[in-house]
């Protein structure tokens, strides 16, 4: 079995690549503890729960989210710990113990790999069965697939979050762009006419900006509009084989020629505020579209944003047309601790969050991330805010992708990432020879975490 090395939730992937580095030789590949699932659900029981969210807006959905559990089990009581990351987390699940937590939950989805073959979350197929849900008629494809991992489902999906396109109403409109666009050529064609300078030298505003050091800016996320397959049928990378991988850089290395080039963009690019904060590049008049989550749009409407925005899908490229409206999946995955000797009762909680309707159209509207199942998507209570409902056609679109997980995480996405570093700012002289070169990187960490 590999010793897994697992990577905390953060918008920077140089601060995940630190953590990952510094955690991993302190992990241990101790095996995990197993626990039972021959509990009794109705008897008095206090489950620990264990999750990531911080925020104190997001700490009161999950807890009110709780008190609602607890209400139809009052047997069963649970004692909630935020603001734990996936290295606490699986230490805790390797020593296993009375400390350990009993559901667990996580922000990376690309760690469900080691979460399932490491054996520290439970199969969940048991308890499906046991409950008669069909998960792929609950959930959808997209997000059945990137909670299991070779046919072991040991996690669900608790909320999603979809990447789409932020404008600026008001900068298109002296424009004169009509509508937000909808593929590739017409992004590099917009982005160039939105694009502002400064009589100086500099610029005043961006139309679109590609840089992968920006923000939300991973490749794999607009990576995604080209329906990629990262690898092939026996698990090798296939990046390399793959014309859409050549057809993505080229499409990134052109829209930064189009609005003066990579030098000229990053400069500009280190003149942005924290994305969290009020100096946010699109929210200051920067930027006047940018690639970004669901969860933006609350932000702009609590920051008071000076300027009419909208929302609408990413632009896919010119020969598919017919794919319009997808886009990039993530979300927040949840489990059982294999250590949990209350794995039923822990079902009962890990059920209800997951799968109730009701609990999870409340909980989306609470903290502004996407519903996770196909009848909360659909559902009437669902936030109507056109603006929002970019973002949940786009979690119901067939041709939206997610990263797949893999046996070391996030570590294909760290190589991927580096990459795209390197040929946005010229150092890959031959795409073809780089992309054979980064194939055989993400190869060799694969066999070695396999070993």
């Amino acid at each position: 079995m590999a010793c897994p090395r697992t990577r905390s939730r953060t918008t920077a992937i140089a601060a995940a690549v630190a953590a990952l580095a510094a955690l991993a030789p302190l992990a241990g590949c101790a095996n995990p503890s197993v626990g039972s699932a021959r509990d009794d659900p109705d008897a008095p029981v206090t489950l620990t729960f264990w999750h990531g969210w911080s925020e104190k807006s997001e700490v009161k959905a999950i807890d009110d989210s709780i008190a609602r559990f607890e209400k139809l089990h009052p047997n069963i009581h649970v004692k909630a710990v935020g603001n734990v990351d996936d290295a606490t987390m699986n230490q805790a699940l390797r020593a296993g113990g009375d400390d350990a937590p009993d559901v667990v939950s996580s922000f990376t989805t690309t760690n469900v790999g080691q979460f399932c073959s490491s054996g520290m979350w439970a199969d969940l197929d048991p308890f499906l069965h046991k409950s008669r849900i069909a998960k792929r008629k609950l959930f959808p494809r997209t997000l059945v697939d990137y909670t299991q991992y070779r046919g072991k489902q040991c996690a669900l999906p608790l909320l999603a979050d979809a990447y789409g396109l932020y404008y600026n109403k008001d900068a298109f409109r002296r424009a004169g762009i009509r509508r937000p666009p909808h593929t590739m050529s017409e992004l590099k064609r917009d982005a160039a006419k939105l694009t502002v300078r400064r009589k100086g030298g500099g610029y005043r505003r961006v139309g679109f900006m590609p840089n992968f050091r920006l923000y939300q800016n991973s490749p794999p996320r607009l990576f995604a509009q080209w329906g990629p397959r990262y690898f092939d049928g026996r698990g090798r990378s296939r990046l390399s084989r793959d014309p859409d991988t050549r057809d993505y850089f080229r499409t990134t290395n052109a829209l930064l020629k189009a609005q003066g080039g990579y030098r000229a963009l990053e400069r500009f690019r280190t003149t942005f505020g924290d994305e969290m904060s009020s100096q946010n590049a699109f929210l200051t008049g920067k930027l006047a579209m940018h690639m970004d989550g669901e969860w933006r749009g609350l932000m702009l409407q609590q920051a008071g944003a000076k300027f009419h925005w909208g929302t609408a899908p990413l632009p896919v490229p010119d020969d598919r047309p017919g794919t319009y409206g997808r886009g990039f999946l993530t979300g927040t995955v949840a489990g059982i601790a294999n250590s949990s000797r209350h794995q039923n009762a822990a079902w009962e909680l890990l059920r209800f969050l997951t799968t109730d309707t009701r609990q999870v159209v409340r909980f989306s509207n609470a903290i502004h991330n996407v519903p996770s199942t196909r009848p909360a998507l659909k559902s009437p209570r669902l936030d109507a805010d056109p603006r929002f409902r970019t973002f949940v056609h786009i979690a119901r679109n067939p041709h939206s992708s997610a990263e797949p997980p893999t046996v070391n995480g996030g570590q294909f996405t760290t190589a991927f990432q580096d990459f795209g570093y390197d040929v946005e700012s010229g150092k890959v002289r031959d795409l073809r020879k780089g992309l054979r070169a980064l194939d055989a990187r993400i190869d060799a960490d694969t066999l070695q975490a396999r070993n």
